[in-house]
């Protein structure tokens, strides 16, 4: 007989209408062009079982991994040709399996290109490095006689630095508008979630939201403009008193300073929740905050139940986790945020 798998003691709380919502807001933002979502690293944390679907329902119709293997998920939600790998192929295996799944490797070398092409070609689309010197094309290689075998669906640059007013901004943009009338393509993208921002000019066709989508605020302009879709929960193990002048956790670094009513909560550094945390963070229960008590362990994190009597073993306590602000207490940039939630909680 099976045996009945046990309800997890940590769980990711996800806002569907605000993510249905955030997309939409951003396809707005986008003018002419359409809105895509980068759905990589399992949909920033959030799991991309969870969100994909909510996305494709919302009007979304172009997706983007950076790994080959996370394509199988997304492709179990929306057509393989919505999806583009944005590494491309590293070898003939990679480039066979996007073949046969049907999605679209972004090819970001010449090297890439050949691979592609040697194992049959197809759609796909291209990557030009006009700044950022990650992954792309140079500029300079874009006469090279391989490209001409390339069917480019999307041709496609990253800006390095669109939270920021700076001006290569404005020199990747040119760079990019060179490129598009030296490659056939049947669309261009270029403006991610801050990009999106910068103007018309930076749209294109398509454009690549991901933080913005999951509830971050990259640049000023999207203040107010999105709301926050994940909250991580936590289960309250165990209740205890601890009187005045004991100490709480690892290394003694709090001490109550008068008798306390403490929570242990099944929540750690292991499931994403950091050290940088220890007497910084707090848990919500309605609209009381409850304080981390010390420093947080790897499985276990204590916080301050004084002033919630009714709070007890067994109840939940939301992470106080709106990007932005979030950001700013722990040292943690918006994507680590997202990105660093473990596998432990239930999505």
């Amino acid at each position: 007989m099976p045996i009945e798998q046990p309800n997890p003691a940590l769980r990711l709380a996800i806002d569907g209408a605000a993510l249905a919502d955030n997309w939409r807001a951003l396809d707005r933002l986008s003018g002419t062009a359409a809105a895509g979502a980068a759905v990589k690293a399992d949909a920033y944390g959030l799991g991309a079982r969870a969100c994909v679907p909510v996305l494709r329902d919302a009007g979304c119709r172009d997706f983007f991994v950076a790994h080959m293997a996370e394509a199988v998920v997304v492709a179990e939600h929306v057509p393989a040709d919505q999806i583009a790998v944005l590494h491309g192929p590293h070898d003939t295996a990679d480039a066979a399996f996007a073949r046969v799944l049907g999605v679209r490797p972004v090819i970001n070398s010449l090297g890439q290109a050949r691979l592609w092409i040697e194992a049959g070609g197809g759609t796909c689309d291209l990557m030009v490095d006009t700044g950022m010197n990650r992954l792309g094309v140079a500029l300079a290689e874009l006469g090279d006689p391989i490209l001409d075998g390339l069917q480019v669906d999307t041709l496609l640059s990253h800006l390095a630095c669109a939270e920021e007013a700076v001006p290569l901004n404005e020199r990747q943009r040119l760079r990019w508008d060179e490129a598009r009338r030296a490659v056939p393509h049947r669309r261009a993208s270029l403006a991610n979630s801050a990009g999106i921002m910068l103007g018309a000019g930076y749209h294109g066709d398509l454009t690549r939201p991901g933080l913005a989508l999951y509830g971050g605020v990259p640049c000023a302009a999207l203040e107010g403009v999105n709301r926050q879709v994940v909250r991580p929960e936590a289960l309250v193990i165990q209740v205890r008193d601890v009187p005045a002048g004991e100490t709480i956790g690892y290394n003694a670094t709090y001490t109550a300073p008068a008798p306390l009513r403490i929570g242990v909560i099944s929540l750690g550094y292991a499931d994403g929740y950091l050290r940088c945390w220890s007497g910084k963070g707090a848990m919500l229960h309605g609209d009381r905050r409850l304080p981390v008590l010390g420093r947080v362990s790897m499985d276990m994190t204590m916080i301050d139940l004084t002033e919630a009597p009714d709070v007890g073993e067994g109840d939940w306590v939301a992470a106080d986790y709106a990007l932005p602000q979030a950001a700013a207490i722990s040292g943690l940039s918006q994507y680590e945020l997202l990105t660093i939630l473990g596998r432990r909680f239930g999505r």
